[in-house]
């Protein structure tokens, strides 16, 4: 089975990006299931219901999030209202879920969200919650991919071995900066430590470079905006093998958006 991972979708220009890269995708990789972030899709923090929309008409069928899921009040609806909308399963006593398997889909994929703890906020331990949601997935579930949100890149790998071989991949997500160590764990665990970002390069992590930097030197509140142009989509590929659910390759791709 070929899985394609998108990385931190981030406003209309990641939205765009998605959209406008699904038919090569589908051409040249020909995938069989299609993963996406998508907790800063709408304005770059939480998601809306027109973004997941459009998200879902370019090929995407399930969909994590992380820290940014609550900045909207539509976004937090939408947890109970869409079983594929994922938000970190680490929350105490949050609405939505923390996993799912995908619906309609042979053999069966499970897809897991966790949040990190590490510079960010103190919630349950993301380490316990995978175990506890390992025990409760049904035994013919062998491919099982899990989106870990979160800071440290101690952490993130911290999990790979804490999963490997219980897991089919384990990827980072939330720092929108791609890392270059996508690679294969020796009992067949898949991991990269941040897949990266889907938005624009021309700014700050997806956000326009001004206002970041105004924050940078005088260190107080200023709004945020998304960034446009120098458009590009992170997002790994992985082919698992369907019996037993280990990964057998992993690769990171960046592909820019022709402008217009």
């Amino acid at each position: 089975m070929r899985i394609v991972f998108i990385g931190d979708v981030v406003g209309r220009p990641g939205r765009r990006a998605v959209e406008a890269l699904a038919p090569r995708m589908r051409a040249e990789l020909e995938p069989d299931l299609v993963l996406a972030n998508a907790e800063n899709s709408a304005g770059g923090f939480g998601i809306e219901r027109k973004g997941i929309s459009e998200l879902e008409r370019a090929g995407v069928r399930l969909f994590t999030t992380g820290n940014h899921i609550w900045d909207k009040p539509e976004g937090v609806t939408l947890l109970d209202e869409k079983s594929n909308v994922l938000r970190p399963a680490n929350y105490p006593e949050a609405p939505g879920r923390g996993f799912a398997v995908v619906e309609g889909l042979a053999p069966p994929v499970a897809v897991v969200n966790v949040q990190g703890r590490v510079f960010m906020p103190s919630i349950e331990c993301p380490f316990r919650t995978v175990d506890r949601i390992l025990g409760e997935l049904p035994r013919e579930v062998r491919i099982i991919v899990v989106d870990v949100h979160a800071e440290a890149t101690s952490e993130k790998i911290a999990m790979a071995w804490h999963l490997d071989g219980r897991v089919s991949l384990v990827l980072g997500t939330h720092t929108h900066v791609p890392t270059g160590d996508a690679r294969v764990f020796p009992d067949g665990t898949g991991y990269v430590t941040d897949v990266g970002m889907t938005g624009s390069y021309a700014g700050v992590l997806g956000m326009k470079r001004d206002a970041v930097l105004w924050r940078f030197f005088h260190m107080r509140p200023t709004r945020f905006d998304v960034a446009k142009g120098d458009v590009r989509c992170d997002f790994v590929v992985a082919d698992v093998d369907e019996e037993s659910g280990h990964t057998l390759s992993l690769r990171h791709l960046q592909w820019r958006v022709e402008e217009k």
